[in-house]
């Protein structure tokens, strides 16, 4: 039986809507409920939607269920959707009702069924019945303002606001309104209450505490549906401009919660794997340690969720983000077949969404496979200018701007990146970037330094070894120059650390000035470090 089959009412953002009655009512702070003016095509779709709620309604599926089949033009389709969204829609750029360009409509907004077989007379709160809280369903509380100047509240209100924006940009993540939000403020309410009232299985709440230029923030992720707290954070920070570290401190927390929930949700037990399941798992996945065997492993994940749904712009993209990474990294023996397959997925994506900052990363991610530095800039430069805590967009971004011959470009985008992310998975290939720049130009013990502390963060990636091996020897190091090399060749899949040549043939390394510079630093290096020419 279908878990709604005795479901007749619904609750979501302040509204009941009464399926059978065909009834629609807008709810007041005290729970008075006043009766909205809506057309009967309107009705029949929202009910649709509401009853899908999370999932994409297609537009064929809604012109059988709304016109019974009927030929009816997609004109006609928007009329709808357009007065759906006039009632339901509170301004401020959120929307009950979310387009899947090219494909159709999916409810966002937290619904809450009620189960029209109990007791009238028992209390609405006790009526509640198995709630629909999406997988990846959150709300920020209102930041509380600790600063002894009451006038500090905007400065909290901000904090709120940025965080509550940053995870409404992230895929399949269902962000209750600032509006509905900020209807809490100021008062102690509990998580497993909250969590229960708007139907979001996680709650967000924190602290701010300004002083001068010193603030302090605290941040921490409840878990709605036990009450335990799954994460938390303080951020101390001193600054004189107090916008720039709003934003730090909110991309911040956005970009660390993104992994908690992926993880969170992926360690649920499900009945039966769908293609959002999939998505948490190959994502939760791509947080190891990067390998050969994690990999494909989120590939093999990503392949299950694209094979479930073909038409997921966020199956697309991440499997040609893998695909194309598995192809750099050189853990694939047919790598012109992943770059090619990578290639058609990201074009899809994009093809279908051409605002999705994942398919841009993918975009770019495929012409790095593909050495076309140049062109996959603007890529990942369009990624960062739909969502700001792409990380892994700084780095890319850095490293083709390094390859391209705007060396001195790159490290701030990867420190950017850092200061996003300080316990990225990646992080030692970031380290890695900045302190190639300092070889390159020749400020060796600063690419020591940074190289020393990739190698900490990842013992097992030769690179580390190899790059560490050419600092080193350049230092006069000789000794430790040969311990890494050899470190380098155990560790490598192939034989690209045998000789100078065949390392040169088989990477990339970059416009001729570029490549003239690691010439007279990494190379003259690795050869006395013992790497032969030959």
């Amino acid at each position: 039986m279908n878990q709604h089959d005795s479901i007749d009412i619904f609750l979501f953002e302040g509204f009941r809507l009464h399926r059978s009655d065909r009834e629609l009512f807008r709810l007041d702070a005290d729970g008075d409920a006043t009766a909205v003016s809506i057309g009967a095509r309107a009705l029949d779709l929202l009910g649709l939607l509401v009853e899908r709620q999370g999932k994409l309604v297609t537009k064929g599926e809604i012109i059988d269920v709304v016109w019974h089949g009927s030929a009816v033009e997609e004109a006609n389709l928007t009329v709808q959707i357009s007065a759906l969204r006039r009632i339901l829609d509170r301004g401020g750029g959120d929307s009950c009702v979310q387009t899947v360009h090219g494909r159709g409509y999916r409810f966002v907004a937290p619904v809450t069924p009620f189960d029209i077989s109990v007791d009238p007379a028992t209390p609405p709160s006790s009526r509640v019945g198995e709630q629909l809280r999406p997988r990846l369903s959150i709300v920020v509380l209102p930041f509380t303002n600790l600063s002894d100047d009451r006038d500090q509240q905007y400065f909290a209100d901000g904090i709120t606001e940025d965080v509550t924006t940053d995870l409404s940009r992230l895929a399949d993540v269902f962000v209750i309104s600032r509006n509905t939000a900020f209807s809490y403020r100021n008062q102690a309410v509990d998580a497993k209450w909250i969590g229960h009232e708007l139907g979001v299985r996680y709650v967000l709440e924190g602290s701010v505490r300004r002083s001068g230029s010193r603030v302090r923030v605290n941040a921490q992720l409840i878990d709605a549906e036990t009450a335990a707290h799954l994460w938390a954070e303080r951020f101390d920070r001193d600054s004189a401009d107090p916008f720039a570290l709003q934003n730090e401190i909110t991309s911040r927390i956005a970009t660390a919660l993104r992994g908690e929930l992926v993880a969170s949700e992926a360690a649920r037990t499900t009945e039966r794997s769908d293609v959002l399941d999939y998505l948490l798992r190959g994502q939760a996945a791509a947080l190891k340690l990067p390998s050969r065997d994690s990999c494909a492993e989120v590939i093999c994940l990503f392949e299950q969720a694209l094979a479930l749904d073909p038409g997921s712009v966020e199956a697309q993209s991440f499997l040609a983000i893998s695909l194309a990474a598995r192809a750099i990294e050189g853990w694939t023996d047919s790598a012109p077949n992943d770059i090619e397959r990578a290639e058609q997925l990201s074009q899809q994506a994009l093809t279908e969404a051409p605002r999705s900052p994942l398919a841009h990363c993918a975009k770019g991610q495929v012409m790095r496979a593909q050495k076309r530095y140049v062109e996959a800039i603007p890529e990942y430069e369009m990624a960062i200018a739909l969502n700001r805590n792409l990380v892994s967009a700084y780095v890319h971004l850095g490293e083709c701007k390094l390859f391209t011959g705007s060396i001195e470009e790159a490290i701030p985008l990867v420190e950017q990146a850092i200061r996003i992310n300080p316990y990225h998975p990646c992080i030692s290939w970031w380290y890695i970037v900045i302190g190639m720049v300092h070889l390159l130009e020749s400020r060796t013990d600063e690419a020591i330094g940074w190289f020393e502390r990739a190698r900490t963060a990842n013992l097992v990636h030769p690179a580390i070894h190899a790059h560490l091996a050419s600092a080193y020897a350049l230092k006069g190091e000789v000794e430790c120059a040969v311990r890494e090399l050899a470190e380098a060749r155990r560790l490598s899949a192939d034989d690209r650390f045998s000789s100078i040549a065949r390392l040169r043939a088989i990477g990339y390394f970059g416009v001729p000035k570029v490549r003239a510079l690691f010439e007279t630093t990494y190379f003259a290096g690795l050869h006395k470090a013992g790497m032969p020419d030959l």
